[in-house]
């Protein structure tokens, strides 16, 4: 195993901040929606409303990020290794089967995640802002936008709600399938992932290609020694 530098700060920082965002735009959002009563109705509504400008505020600069660094490359749809990679979420995972997809500094996300994650920023996203502000501006006493319901927009909203949802309880979950339970949380938090020989020699092969990142062997734990009994003298 050797560890390589995958996740730059920014990278980190965004999505953590996502990841706070998201769940309170979900724990505010079902509020409005009175399943629950935790920070009242008013409350809920400014605190979603500011979530929601913070997030849309984030999502133009990782936009932003994704193009003047090039990670944008990493969400590119391919068909490479797709059906095996359903296959192991699907069985291979629960076998401890070899993951299909290896890891590499130009190809951080599966097939799969690429599809999804895609998915989210180019549909979910886009329609759950659209349809954000058609509530936010609805009728608003000067320069509002005159809808005649906002029946169809509030059942699309919350479509895209629950689809946030699902991702994120499938994710929580994928999160604890890495080499250990905490590896891949931990990766997110320092930047660091743990590879395979195999990807390790595709990330040389990239580095000599003239990638600039670091790679590293893991360093193994010392074995505690264990302490001898003072002799004791006759």
């Amino acid at each position: 195993m050797k560890k390589v530098y995958l996740y730059k700060g920014y990278e980190r920082f965004w999505h953590w901040s996502q990841a706070v965002l998201v769940f309170a735009l979900i724990l505010t959002g079902f509020e409005i929606h009175s399943s629950y009563s935790i920070f009242g109705f008013e409350n809920a509504v400014k605190l979603h409303n500011i979530a929601a400008w913070s997030f849309l505020v984030l999502t133009v600069f990782t936009i932003f990020w994704d193009f003047t660094t090039g990670e944008w490359k990493q969400y590119l749809p391919t068909s490479k290794n797709l059906k095996a990679q359903i296959q192991f979420y699907l069985s291979g995972i629960f076998k401890n089967a070899p993951h299909p997809a290896g890891k590499s500094i130009l190809s951080k996300l599966n097939p799969l995640q690429r599809i999804v994650y895609g998915g989210l920023k180019i549909m979910v996203f886009p329609v759950m802002f659209i349809t954000g502000f058609l509530y936010y501006f609805f009728h608003y006493p000067s320069q509002g936008i005159e809808l005649s319901s906002l029946e169809s927009i509030a059942v699309i909203h919350t479509l895209g709600a629950f689809a946030v949802v699902s991702f994120t309880v499938v994710h929580l979950y994928l999160i604890t399938t890495g080499h250990t339970v905490t590896s891949n949380l931990k990766a997110m938090v320092t930047g660091w992932e743990e590879v395979d020989e195999t990807a390790s020699r595709h990330i040389e092969e990239e580095i000599m290609a003239g990638s600039k990142t670091v790679l590293k062997p893991v360093e193994k734990k010392k074995a505690k020694t264990e302490r001898k009994p003072a002799e004791v003298e006759a």
